[in-house]
């Protein structure tokens, strides 16, 4: 996870894009994962594997189906997640070959796949049966924003922010007293999230933008008006609302922004581009109109 600060910035919104899931696998006629599959397969990560901590079903997904099918049409794993539209925070895949029927399923994956099929942060599986193999794939979600969490994901950054400048806060070796709440404003939100989608549009992770802009014209192009002072903390890596918040507090330079006494306004904005190292990028904007 990458964090970066530069005192003359602003605030966003938020948008997530994501790739358009990849048409089934149109090879030779094959059967989805059957309700005897499904059964067999919770019924060994259930019961038949030994108890090692909490394990939930799992439940199947149709994208998960299509990558099953794409893994028995030869592709790697990794492939046929993405060809599939489905972006795994932890996946795993399973093969039973030689003849396996409904009745030997659990059997099968209870004496050989335990390991994998316990894991208790497995949450989906998609499976495909073609002729005497079944190929399972087992995985969870990489939990992004989308664009309709923008809301909520605003508030919490907001309210972490908020918290930290009513209790005073040491950030590295300066101590900060209790300062007055920001507000958020649409204008530098409009700006953060300019950023945020430059960042993740070209996988960069810099406060000039990819046309030069700094945060002050990304301001002023936003029709934010005159300001006494701009203020921009940037990431790129963390998945959540909360990880980012309390990433820029820990770091002495980005916690030095969000005390700054002389800052009233903000904006948080973060885009999301999958197929980049970083997958999610974020902007934090600090104002203070000139009134």
């Amino acid at each position: 996870m990458r964090y970066r600060r530069m005192n003359r910035r602003l605030r966003a919104l938020l948008i997530c894009r994501r790739p358009v899931g990849a048409p089934p696998f149109g090879g030779p006629p094959a059967h989805s994962a059957s309700a005897a599959l499904a059964q067999d397969l919770n019924w060994a990560r259930l019961h038949g594997c030994p108890a090692g901590g909490s394990r939930e079903p799992l439940r199947e997904s149709a994208q998960l189906d299509r990558a099953a099918g794409r893994l028995a049409a030869g592709e790697s794993l990794r492939s046929a997640l993405t060809e599939a539209g489905y972006f795994a925070r932890q996946s795993a895949a399973v093969h039973l070959s030689g003849g396996v029927n409904d009745a030997q399923v659990a059997r099968t994956l209870v004496d050989s796949y335990c390991l994998t099929l316990a894991s208790p942060g497995l949450r989906e599986f998609g499976a495909l049966r073609r002729g005497r193999d079944v190929w399972f794939v087992l995985a969870a979600a990489l939990p992004v924003p989308s664009t309709a969490d923008a809301p909520a994901v605003d508030r919490l950054i907001l309210d972490i922010v908020n918290e930290a400048r009513a209790a005073g806060r040491r950030c590295g070796a300066r101590t900060y007293p209790a300062v007055a709440p920001l507000s958020l404003d649409p204008l530098l939100s409009a700006a953060a999230l300019e950023h945020s989608l430059d960042m993740a549009r070209h996988g960069e992770f810099e406060h000039r933008g990819h046309d030069g802009s700094t945060p002050a014209i990304r301001v002023r192009r936003a029709g934010y008006g005159p300001y006494r002072l701009v203020g921009e903390n940037i990431a790129a890596g963390a998945m959540t609302a909360l990880e980012v918040a309390r990433g820029w507090l820990a770091s002495p330079e980005h916690c030095e922004n969000i005390m700054d006494a002389r800052f009233t306004q903000i904006g948080i904005g973060y885009a999301v581009n999958l197929d980049s190292d970083s997958s999610v990028y974020w902007t934090q904007v600090f104002a203070a109109p000139r009134r």
